[in-house]
């Protein structure tokens, strides 16, 4: 019984990733850090292209999410606390890509720059057809963090980075 509402909460948690990735609204500029002496701004992706690799990133309010995923992932459900939910997709011809496991990091630092602490943990779903990490972290009303995600999928040397920005609102 345990597997099959497992697999019931799957699809509500990928489908929040999916709709944040079809959510792109051009109208907040997000930054994007090439290298450690080049940032660039650029408009609002949920995704980077790493050649053989695309990662996707999102990161929501908990209290979007509905009691029943919450408690299946425990995950806690609040405005003041932010979850990133990240998943690494190694393309293949005629498909929207296989997902893969790697290591994956992330921090977040608001503003002031205070930095907060996101540890994020493995998600695989469906024998390994979705597989995504989450992770927590508290935020206030308004509070802005900028998200810096290290990607390494499984057997690559290469790390892939991204920095992306999003405020959160409590009301």
């Amino acid at each position: 019984m345990q597997s099959m509402t497992r697999l019931a909460l799957t699809a509500p948690i990928a489908a929040l990733l999916l709709a944040g990735l079809a959510a792109c609204d051009n109208s907040e500029p997000v930054l994007i850090v090439d290298s450690v002496e080049r940032v660039q701004l650029e408009q609002h992706e949920n995704f980077r292209d790493f050649g053989d690799y695309v990662v996707h990133f999102n990161a929501l309010p908990t209290s979007e999410l509905s009691a029943e995923v919450a408690r299946g992932y425990g995950i806690t459900r609040s405005k003041n606390r932010a979850m990133l939910n990240v998943a690494i997709l190694k393309k293949e011809e005629g498909s929207t890509g296989r997902p893969v496991t790697g290591a994956v990091s992330a921090r977040a630092t608001n503003l002031t720059g205070q930095l907060k602490t996101v540890s994020m943990r493995e998600i695989v779903e469906q024998g390994g057809a979705a597989i995504y990490y989450i992770g927590e972290t508290q935020v206030a009303n308004g509070e802005t963090l900028i998200y810096d995600i290290d990607v390494t999928p499984i057997n690559e040397n290469s790390r892939f980075s991204a920095t992306f920005k999003k405020q959160f609102y409590a009301d």
